[in-house]
């Protein structure tokens, strides 16, 4: 595991204590990485090596690896106990795919070696959003493709009307990104054609304990007090809802020569290969 801050350790510590009961409470994250992964429908593209960044119990590794049996699929997250999850996805004769631990922001992988990077609501629980996508840009070969969800600023409204969500939602409104920050972001990054959309996912509960369970099991939330969601007046048997807006965006990574933006300026590279020996 790479180093990372407070913040970013106490993150993989809660994913860390989850991870055994994820999948009971994972429907929403399922659904949302299968409607990234659509959005490779209609596309003449066969990656070879596929990046499952984020992977935690492995769900979408496998679905990746069975839409593209020939690839060579990684599985990586910070989470040990996730991936230790993700094996029993894995296959125990035949691997389906490999498993990595390490830190998004500083991706222990070498430069060039990937076609299709799968990022699924991954990016708001990364401080530093820049970061990531320029290693994406960096683990991506020439014409690779990036897939990435994220929480939008919209997300778990309901909590903020309660006024409860700066109690016991770690995500700050600083991680969260709508389509332009986003789009900003990887256009700033260096990918090309970036495409965008946004989805709002409502989410009922019969009762206020399955609403915060759910939130917690998935690591959106820590309650360590009973939190008291007011329904509208005259509706008090009325399932709960919640709002969960995905914003989601596929972007290329351009030939190489392209720059990519980092904090100490522009840095581009070039194959040795590409360069003209002129003869005298």
């Amino acid at each position: 595991m790479t180093c990372m801050n407070t913040s970013q350790q106490s993150v993989t510590e809660r994913f860390s204590r989850i991870a055994a009961r994820y999948d009971e409470f994972s429907a929403i994250p399922v659904e949302v990485g299968e409607r990234l992964i659509e959005r490779l429908d209609g596309l003449s593209f066969q990656p070879q090596r596929i990046l499952d960044l984020g992977c935690g119990t492995g769900t979408h590794s496998l679905a990746l690896k069975k839409r593209f049996p020939d690839a060579d699929v990684v599985a990586l997250d910070r989470a040990r106990e996730m991936l230790e999850q993700a094996g029993k996805h894995q296959g125990w004769w035949k691997k389906r795919f490999e498993r990595v631990v390490g830190d998004a922001m500083r991706l222990p992988l070498a430069q060039s070696t990937f076609d299709l990077v799968h990022a699924n609501l991954v990016l708001h629980w990364c401080e530093d959003r820049e970061a990531v996508l320029a290693n994406l840009r960096r683990v991506l070969r020439p014409g690779g493709l990036a897939l990435l969800s994220c929480l939008g600023p919209d997300s778990f409204r309901e909590l903020r009307q309660a006024g409860v969500a700066g109690e016991v939602c770690p995500i700050t409104g600083a991680q969260l990104a709508d389509v332009q920050r986003l789009g900003s972001a990887l256009t700033h990054a260096g990918f090309a054609e970036p495409v965008l959309d946004t989805d709002w996912l409502k989410a009922t509960y019969s009762s206020e304990d399955a609403l915060l369970a759910e939130l917690e099991n998935l690591g959106a939330i820590q309650a360590n007090r009973p939190i008291d969601i007011n329904r509208p007046a005259g509706h008090d048997d009325e399932a709960l809802a919640l709002t969960w807006e995905i914003v989601s965006a596929s972007a290329w990574c351009p030939e190489e020569g392209q720059p990519i933006r980092t904090h100490q300026g522009e840095e581009a590279s070039i194959p040795v290969s590409s360069l003209k020996v002129r003869k005298r």
